[in-house]
C-alpha cells in the first residue's frame, strides 16, 4: 500500500527544488541580456553633408488616411549615405555587393580624445593601434575599427564640426581623422573589414588627395563616418554593425550603425529583470495550485 503521506512529502521536497532551479536560469538570461548602443545620429533637417554634395532630404510623399485602403499610411522618402568601396575607386564593391559578413565585426574603438584637445588636425596613428594592442591584446581579425575623438558631441553644429566658419571652403576645415599608414596597418596585418570615425571624413580636415578614402576604396573595405555615442562602448568586447541598405549600383547607403556588449556584472537590464521575475512567480503560482491539487488541499 502507498503511503499517501511519504507521497505529498516528496511531492513538497521537490517544489522547492523547481523553484530554486528556474530562479537561477532566470539570473543567468538576466546576466546574458547584451547592452545594445544606438551609434547613428538622428536624420533631420540639421544634418550634414559633405559640402557640394545635396543637403540631407526627406520627402513626405503621403501621410494620412489613405480611403482607398481604408487605413491610415505613410510614404516617405530620405537620403543619408555611406561609403561604399566603388565610392572612391571605380570597379571596387557597390552596396549592393559587398559581402553581408563585412558589415559586422569586433568592435576596436580607439581613443584619441586627449590627442586632439592640442591638435584638431590628429591622424590616428600606427602607435595608436600599438597602445591599443598593448592594453587589450592582439586585434580580433575582421574588427570594425572606429576613432573616438569625441566630435560627436559638436554634431551637427557645421563651425564645430568642420572646425571653420566657411562650411563650403574645404581648404579651410580641421577635424581628426586617420593617418594613411593606420589605415593601411588595420588592412594588411589585421585584415579590418571596416574603418570609422566620428567626424566628416576618414580623411582629416586638412587632407587634399584623400589618401584614406582610395586605400580603404582600392581594398574593398568600408568606410563609416558621423559615428556617435561612442563613449558608451568599450573599447574593447564589443560587436558592432554596419547594417547598410543593399541598394543597387549604389555608392554607399542608408544606415544605422549599432553596438552590441555583455553587460557589466553589476548591472543589469531592467526590462529583463522584469521578464524574468515575472515569470518565475507566474511559475510558483502556477506549481503551487498543481502541487495542492497533487496532495488534496
Amino acid at each position: 500500500m502507498v503511503d499517501q503521506d511519504g507521497s505529498n512529502h516528496n511531492k513538497m521536497a521537490v517544489f522547492p527544488n523547481l523553484c530554486v532551479l528556474f530562479l537561477t536560469v532566470s539570473i543567468n538570461l538576466i546576466q546574458a541580456v547584451p547592452r545594445i548602443v544606438d551609434l547613428s545620429h538622428r536624420q533631420d533637417g540639421n544634418s550634414l553633408t559633405w559640402p557640394g554634395n545635396p543637403s540631407y532630404n526627406f520627402t513626405q510623399l503621403y501621410r494620412g488616411f489613405a480611403e482607398q485602403y481604408g487605413f491610415w499610411v505613410g510614404f516617405s522618402r530620405d537620403l543619408l549615405l555611406n561609403d561604399a568601396p566603388v565610392h572612391t575607386v571605380q570597379g571596387m564593391w557597390k552596396t549592393d555587393q559587398i559581402p553581408i559578413e563585412k558589415l559586422y565585426g569586433p568592435g576596436v574603438i580607439i581613443n584619441v580624445k586627449e590627442k586632439v584637445k592640442s591638435n584638431p588636425d590628429y591622424r590616428v596613428t600606427v602607435e595608436d593601434l600599438m597602445m591599443w594592442e598593448k592594453k587589450f591584446g592582439e586585434m580580433p581579425r575582421h574588427a570594425i575599427a572606429i576613432m573616438n575623438s569625441g566630435w560627436s558631441d559638436k554634431y551637427p553644429n557645421k563651425t564645430q564640426i568642420y572646425g571653420s566658419t566657411q562650411h563650403t571652403n574645404i581648404s579651410l576645415f580641421h577635424f581628426p581623422s586617420w593617418h594613411v599608414d593606420a589605415v593601411t596597418w588595420l588592412i594588411n596585418k589585421r585584415q579590418i573589414n571596416a574603418v570609422g570615425v566620428d567626424t566628416p571624413s576618414t580623411d582629416f580636415g586638412q587632407a587634399s588627395s584623400y589618401p584614406c578614402h582610395l586605400t580603404l576604396g582600392k581594398n574593398n573595405v568600408v568606410g563609416i563616418e558621423y559615428v556617435a555615442n561612442l563613449d558608451k562602448v568599450p573599447e574593447n568586447g564589443s560587436t558592432i554593425y554596419v547594417p547598410v541598405l543593399k541598394l543597387f549600383d549604389g555608392s554607399g547607403g542608408p544606415v544605422r550603425v549599432f553596438a552590441t556588449f555583455d553587460d557589466e556584472p553589476n548591472i543589469t537590464n531592467a526590462a529583463a529583470i522584469l521578464t524574468s521575475l515575472t515569470s518565475y512567480f507566474c511559475f510558483v503560482i502556477f506549481f503551487s495550485m498543481i502541487l495542492l491539487r497533487e496532495i488534496g488541499l
